[in-house]
C-alpha cells in the first residue's frame, strides 16, 4: 500500500519536511517513491509547496495519506479537488462544473490566507510598537532614579557652601571684638587725669 506522508529533512530545532508517496512498510526517513512538495513549520503561517495533481493523482490511486499530511492536503485543496472528481466520475457534475467550483474555493482560500497574514502583521507592528514605549519608560524611569541620585549631593554641596559662609562670617565677628574691647581701656584710663586737677583744687582752697 502507498502512503502520503513527510520525510523530515533539517537541522535539530529547526524541522523541513517533504511530502513524498512511499511504500507503506518503508522507514518514515527512508526511501519513496515520489516527491510531490515540502513543507516549512518554520514560517508563520507555514509555508506549503504542494504539486497539486500529482498530489490528486495519488490520491485517486488509492493512496492513503497520514493525519498530518492529510491536514495539509485539505489546507492546499487536494482533498477537495479529489471529491470533485469522484463527482465527475459518477456524472453527479460535469468537469466545467468541478472546475468552477474549484476556483471558487481557491479564491475563498486565498482571500483568508492574505486576511491572516494582515492580521500576523498588523499584530507585529502593535507588539513592535508597545516594545518601543516599554522601553522608553524604563528610559525615563531610569533617568529619574539618576536624577534622584544625584540631587543629595547638590543639597549636601549648598549646605557645606552655606555652612562656610557661616563660619567666615563668625570669625569676622570675632576679629572686630577685640579692636572694640581694646580701645575701652584707653576711655577707662584718661579718667583719673580728668580728676587730678579737681583735687588740686580742692588742696589750694584748704590753703
Amino acid at each position: 500500500m502507498v502512503k502520503l506522508r513527510l520525510r523530515r529533512q533539517g537541522r535539530k530545532g529547526k524541522p523541513f519536511y517533504y511530502i513524498v508517496a512511499a511504500d507503506a512498510r518503508a522507514p518514515r526517513d527512508g526511501r519513496f517513491i515520489e516527491r510531490i512538495g515540502s513543507y516549512n513549520p518554520n514560517t508563520n503561517p507555514a509555508t506549503i509547496d504542494l504539486n497539486l495533481e500529482d498530489a490528486v493523482r495519488w490520491l485517486g490511486n488509492g493512496a492513503v495519506p497520514t493525519d498530518t499530511c492529510r491536514a495539509i492536503l485539505s489546507y492546499k485543496g487536494a482533498l477537495y479537488k479529489h471529491h470533485l472528481n469522484k463527482g465527475v466520475t459518477k456524472g453527479a457534475l460535469t468537469q466545467d462544473q468541478a472546475d468552477s467550483k474549484f476556483a471558487a474555493w481557491l479564491e475563498e482560500k486565498a482571500g483568508k490566507v492574505a486576511a491572516k497574514a494582515d492580521g500576523l502583521s498588523k499584530s507585529a507592528a502593535e507588539a513592535a510598537e508597545a516594545a518601543f514605549k516599554k522601553e522608553q519608560e524604563v528610559r525615563a524611569a531610569r533617568e529619574k532614579a539618576i536624577a534622584e541620585k544625584n540631587a543629595p549631593e547638590e543639597v549636601v554641596a549648598d549646605a557645606e557652601a552655606a555652612a562656610e559662609g557661616e563660619v567666615a562670617d563668625a570669625e569676622a565677628e570675632t576679629t572686630d571684638a577685640p579692636v572694640e574691647a581694646a580701645e575701652a581701656p584707653e576711655v577707662v584710663a584718661e579718667a583719673p587725669a580728668e580728676e587730678a586737677p579737681a583735687a588740686e583744687e580742692a588742696t589750694e582752697e584748704k590753703a
